[in-house]
């Protein structure tokens, strides 16, 4: 009754808002990255074009709404139920995602151990695991679930179109595409279970918890996996 209390609360606020439109910008600024010339696609500091239109955009229309954080999710009322369902859907993903990667990928003629060149593997252990995977999560899904999501859905646009294009254009964010290669379709799954979460409680926590115990466990284990 809590989930669909809060759902509603969102609903209403929503009608109410600012700035939706704005949303469309990181959208734009992902098709614009995929249309560019090769040699420009290479620099990278033009794959982070979309991240930084996000950011702005979510800036920017938090400074038009009052109540943001309320109407991104992150209520401090949400957060046990964030615990307890980001916990619980993490270690899933987390471990599907690691029998993919372990076992299904060599199976297609793939490689995964180039993860271990990847900025991420770079960062010390104990500076990685939890605080800047924890970072890292809640700024993706501040962008990607709180802010598109939510905005594209404020816009409406139903569920069964609003998740699915947040879980592409998070999958195909240029940055993690030219990080993880093949593995970036994971993202995919990832942002529609995430996506449907949020919609479904209208809690930040959830997906934050869920992506952020998910990368925890398939770093440390393919972090172990690779030496």
């Amino acid at each position: 009754m809590a989930g669909s209390g809060a759902v509603s609360t969102s609903h209403a606020t929503q009608t109410e808002e600012r700035g939706t439109v704005l949303a469309l910008l990181p959208l734009v600024a992902t098709l614009l990255y995929y249309v560019s010339p090769a040699e420009l696609r290479q620099e990278p500091l033009y794959q982070f074009l979309p991240q930084v239109c996000a950011y702005a955009a979510l800036l920017t229309w938090s400074r038009m709404n009052g109540t943001p954080a309320g109407r991104l999710g992150l209520m401090p009322t949400l957060i046990p139920q964030g615990l307890r369902w980001g916990t619980a859907t993490g270690l899933v993903l987390g471990t599907v995602n690691l029998l993919v990667i372990l076992y299904l990928v060599p199976l297609l003629g793939e490689d995964s151990r180039f993860l271990i060149d990847t900025p991420h593997a770079k960062i010390p252990l104990l500076l990685m695991v939890p605080w800047f995977i924890l970072f890292i999560a809640t700024m993706v899904e501040l962008n990607f679930r709180g802010f598109l999501l939510g905005r594209l859905q404020a816009l409406g646009l139903p569920v069964p179109l609003a998740v699915p294009i947040s879980a592409v254009l998070f999958a195909f964010d240029p940055f993690l595409v030219a990080t993880f290669r093949h593995l970036h379709w994971i993202a995919i799954w990832d942002g529609l279970v995430w996506g449907v979460l949020h919609c479904r409680q209208h809690n930040l926590y959830t997906p934050i918890i869920a992506h952020a115990v998910e990368v925890i466990l398939l770093y440390v284990v393919m972090r172990t996996v690779l030496g």
